[in-house]
């Protein structure tokens, strides 16, 4: 999925700036598809719900937010891998630390609430090891994490979408196996503010965000500077195309950095109204449970699907799931600003190794979210953002998988660029 980083976006839609005028109306027709359906969608929840129909909006928003401002998770950590470009890390990283002080208050009971409010904390172990590793090989080769894939296909993405339809087949299946998985060593349930009490938790974590945004960012500088060492005979001819990268820095960074602001504090309304923080992946193993019992499976067969809050689920209408309504809303908020902005791009043609991609990320992605306790969103932003060392883990391993996931993708004719921001 091609969405540029920078603030500057093209103009319009016309002949004139070099999108065919014929396309218009799909834009027209895109755009007053999604804002009819944000409208008649809310109104619809709210005749069962107005709590599920607020965080339906929520959703809009969130799925507006990260298309309007490419804020990135897969593209962000290859063009760090592969070019030094931290952008999108220090992004992820103020998000983090904004969510953290905005979670600390009510998780920790200061700000009184008409319900109770649970952090996304989950077991540390190598379940999570192993699911996000796995998940980091498949976001680079479906050009799309959770989030990602969401907003993607709301765009218009046909790799995304064939990679939701797969992700959900994925998240599905590991459920027939998550006995297994339970059984593999783990150190339970670590909440940092349980071991040292919120402030202290709190404290900590802020001081790993300034290190890590130093450590990365002086990392990133290094780079530059051997970079010019090797470019330095042209340094005085180069002023003006010089101010002209250090104006789009500043743009693309002032851009992410109203990503994470926004992203954060949608977070914590989602935390307040929903009564958990942001998830994604649980939706797609439901939606995948959902399709396999409409075919005729017996969800009395699992052990996963037969009881407790996963039968429940599986028993009530999707429209009564909280994540899969904000799923829904995600794509629809994406739809409306890909289609605002004339970047609607549905029905493009893609070749059979990237389609083979996009269903084996969809696979994997699926897979390891189930296993490591969620995704991008629901394990590492909400579970740090949480105090949970499982976010932490989560990361630790995706990022060799991302890794392994680059290397792979030239094998199904994937281009490793890094002037394109994506999912």
């Amino acid at each position: 999925m091609s969405i540029p980083e920078t603030a500057h976006e093209p103009a319009p839609p016309t002949a004139a700036s070099g999108f065919p005028a014929s396309a218009l109306p799909l834009q027209r027709g895109a755009l007053f598809f999604a804002l009819a359906a944000l409208v008649f969608g809310t109104a619809w929840l709210a005749a069962g719900s107005t709590r599920i129909s607020f965080l339906f909006l929520v959703g809009g928003a969130l799925g507006a937010s990260l298309l309007a401002t490419g804020f990135g998770f897969t593209s962000g950590y290859r063009r760090a891998i592969l070019s030094r470009d931290v952008s999108h890390v220090q992004a992820q990283l103020l998000m983090l630390a904004l969510a953290t002080l905005l979670f600390a208050p009510v998780l920790a009971g200061v700000i009184g609430l008409d319900r109770p409010v649970v952090g996304a904390l989950a077991p540390a172990g190598l379940p999570v090891l192993l699911g996000a590793f796995l998940f980091g090989i498949g976001m680079q080769l479906g050009d799309g994490c959770a989030s990602g894939t969401l907003y993607g296909a709301g765009g218009g993405s046909i790799r995304n979408l064939v990679t939701l339809a797969a992700f959900c087949a994925g998240a599905f299946g590991a459920t027939f196996h998550l006995g297994w998985w339970s059984s593999l060593p783990t150190l339970g349930t670590v909440s940092l503010a349980s071991s040292l009490g919120w402030p202290g938790a709190l404290a900590l974590q802020l001081l790993i965000f300034v290190a890590l945004t130093t450590i990365v960012t002086r990392w990133s500088r290094e780079g530059k500077r051997n970079q010019n060492r090797k470019l330095n005979i042209t340094v005085a001819t180069t002023i003006e195309p010089l101010k002209a990268t250090i104006r789009g820095w500043i743009s693309r960074h002032r851009v992410l950095a109203f990503g994470a602001v926004s992203l954060a504090t949608l977070n914590l309304v989602t935390l307040l109204v929903a009564g958990h923080p942001w998830t994604i992946t649980w939706a797609f193993g439901l939606w995948g449970a959902k399709t396999a019992a409409a075919a005729g499976w017996d969800p009395a067969a699992s052990a996963f699907w037969s009881g407790g809050f996963p039968a429940s689920a599986l028993s009530r209408p999707v429209a009564a799931d909280v994540t899969s309504v904000m799923n829904v809303g995600i794509m629809l908020g994406a739809l409306a600003v890909a289609s605002w902005r004339g970047r609607f791009r549905p029905g493009l043609p893609i070749g059979a190794r990237q389609l083979l991609a996009s269903v084996l990320a969809g696979l994997m992605l699926g897979y390891g979210a189930r296993i490591a306790f969620g995704c991008n969103i629901g394990a590492f932003f909400s579970g740090i953002a949480s105090g949970s060392l499982h976010g932490w883990l989560w990361i630790a391993a995706a990022l060799p998988g991302t890794w392994l996931g680059i290397q792979l993708r030239p094998l199904f004719g994937l281009v490793n660029e890094t002037e394109v921001a994506g999912p």
